[in-house]
């Protein structure tokens, strides 16, 4: 995790160094308008793209914290799978702006992943659960049920990208980091318990670090990428009846949140970090760069 971090770190450095070039794209399409020579390409209107993709992820072991108002309990050490193929499925769709010469833009990226407490994994637990003290060590499946966030590990953010110089006449590597919010489905369900918690949430604040390869094929582009995301989760176990739609868990847990109301299950929290390997393409608004004649 820590060189994930770090690698979010590099590539902020970079997009900042890029940003502060005293001939960077932005400096170079502003001295065209103004009717100073371009080096090789002449400023266009600002390109859109809209795009979708596919992927898998891998989330490092982590551990949960439930606390309640009369006992606090943790379980960690056991591994997350995603399911990536299997429904509902690893998907993401993202909406770019690049700036005039297509070196800078920005992007709304959301992907949908998931996080599921592998049952047969061996965990380490703390505390008790409803005045029982549990086992120091046992499988997942003798203390939960379901721990997980399937439906998914939801993640949106802003990011701000940097386009490099073309590869092979069609190959451009690009990098990007941003910020956002994560919105998972947290489910949760002790194994002696007979409520749970099957609800949308709003979980906090997550950022990401990306790097890929755009193959671009004119109105459209290919691209495959990498990308680390650090999302930590402090979500209210309310263990309400269940509706299971985004605007209305969202609605109930704020108004929860607005009376000051105690969630029933209490809190979990956990820091989840993953590394993405995606593939998808996108279709572009126009060229983002015109050759000069």
């Amino acid at each position: 995790m820590a060189g994930g971090l770090a690698g979010l770190s590099a590539i902020g450095l970079m997009i900042a160094a890029q940003a502060a070039a005293p001939q960077g794209p932005d400096q170079l399409a502003a001295r065209a308008v103004a009717g100073a020579p371009a080096a090789r390409t002449a400023p266009i209107d600002p390109t859109w793209a809209f795009g979708g993709y596919g992927g898998l992820a891998h989330t490092y072991p982590a551990t949960v914290r439930i606390a309640r108002e009369d006992s606090e309990m943790t379980a960690g050490g056991f591994d997350w799978i995603g399911k990536p193929f299997v429904a509902p499925i690893y998907y993401g769709a993202r909406i770019q702006r690049w700036g005039m010469l297509g070196r800078t833009g920005s992007m709304i990226d959301f992907i949908h992943a998931k996080a599921i407490a592998k049952p047969g994994s061996t965990a380490t637990f703390t505390g008790t659960h409803n005045g029982e003290a549990l086992p120091e060590t046992a499988p997942v499946k003798d203390v939960f049920r379901k721990l997980e966030f399937s439906h998914g590990h939801n993640i949106l953010t802003l990011n701000g990208l940097l386009r490099f110089g073309s590869l092979f006449g069609i190959v451009r590597p690009y990098v990007g980091a941003g910020g956002g919010i994560t919105l998972p489905h947290v489910e949760v369900h002790m194994a002696k318990d007979n409520w749970r918690t099957y609800e949308y949430k709003f979980a906090g604040f997550a950022g990401q670090g990306l790097a890929g390869l755009e193959f671009d094929l004119g109105r459209t582009s290919l691209f495959v990428e990498y990308k680390f995301t650090y999302a930590p989760y402090d979500v209210p176990l309310t263990e309400e009846p269940e509706v299971d739609l985004l605007v209305v868990d969202l609605y109930r847990q704020l108004l929860a949140w607005w009376n000051g109301e105690t969630p029933k299950g209490g809190r979990l929290t956990v820091n989840l970090a993953s590394h993405h390997g995606v593939g998808g393409i996108v279709v572009k608004t126009r060229p983002a760069v015109a050759a000069m004649p």
